[in-house]
């Protein structure tokens, strides 16, 4: 005779091993049926309910040791916004799109993409939009150099000024009420993405680091550090465990310090949550 226990022992082990999983989907649906609901708009039941199936099957497969398993994720998610949202949508997704949307005052489209994945969504994620889901990362990601070959250079700032030039560009456009600008905004987009892959491979091949063009040029990032700072997810060291051996330091596409404990580490707000880091500990000392 089967024991009655049997099956729900199995479930509750199930749910033990995939509750990471299962709290991701269940926090975008969330946020879908929220959006959905105030809105009055189906789209987005189906949009982060996607997002958050993609991310969740993603994290299912890591758990189970799936090589690539992150790399799914970036073109499940990143080709659904760059063709599905951008080109066949006509949706400029790129920091021009939010600009343009957030001076019209419509909080649709770029502009909830970005509250919800670039301003608020890092205080729970921290740059985890960089490391699953960016159009222009799933590409950079399987360039040869997925350990940076030196050490990072002093240019983070020019990302910055990239971000304030698009600002500048698109209030200039807005208050020289340029005819048609809608259209211009898409073109934006298509020229834009072609410029930022065109350079990031460039970058890539350049410094010997696929992340280079993360690190040095992309406009996103400055919105996404403040959050990043009090992010309840990140990689912790366990310091008991730690043998000092520097795999961590070594793999980490972003230079970040992950031995220091500290949320002002090294490059701490560089975090994308790709795990590699914890991938390659020897003694188990890292952990999300």
């Amino acid at each position: 005779m089967k024991n009655p226990q049997t099956k729900p022992h199995g479930l509750k082990a199930f749910f033990k091993r995939y509750k990471a999983s299962l709290g991701i989907f269940a926090l975008f649906l969330t946020i879908a049926l929220v959006l959905s609901a105030s809105l009055h708009n189906m789209f987005y039941l189906f949009n982060f309910g996607y997002i958050g199936l993609a991310l969740s099957i993603g994290l299912a497969l890591y758990i189970n040791k799936v090589k690539h398993a992150r790399v799914f994720v970036e073109f499940a998610v990143g080709l659904y916004m760059l063709i599905g949202l951008g080109v066949l949508d006509h949706e400029n997704m790129q920091i021009e799109g939010f600009w343009y949307f957030l001076f019209l005052g419509i909080f649709s489209g770029a502009t909830i993409h970005y509250a919800v994945a670039k301003i608020f969504g890092p205080v729970i994620f921290g740059r985890g939009w960089c490391g699953y889901a960016c159009w222009t990362a799933m590409v950079l990601d399987v360039l040869p150099f997925k350990q940076p070959q030196a050490p990072r250079k002093p240019f983070g700032w020019v990302r910055l000024v990239v971000l304030i030039g698009s600002f500048v560009l698109v209030a200039a456009l807005m208050a020289a009420r340029v005819p048609d600008l809608g259209n211009l905004m898409f073109i934006f987009f298509l020229v834009g993405n072609a410029a930022y892959y065109v350079l990031g491979i460039a970058l890539a091949f350049l410094c010997k680091d696929n992340r280079a063009f993360c690190k040095y040029v992309c406009p996103v990032a400055p919105l996404m550090k403040p959050g990043s700072y009090i992010a309840l997810m990140r990689i912790t060291c366990d310091e008991e465990k730690c043998i000092s051996c520097g795999k961590c330091l070594r793999v980490c596409p972003m230079n970040v310090d992950m031995l220091d404990p500290r949320r002002s580490r090294k490059n701490g707000t560089e975090c994308i949550l790709c795990l590699q880091c914890v991938d390659e500990c020897p003694r188990g000392a890292l952990k999300l």
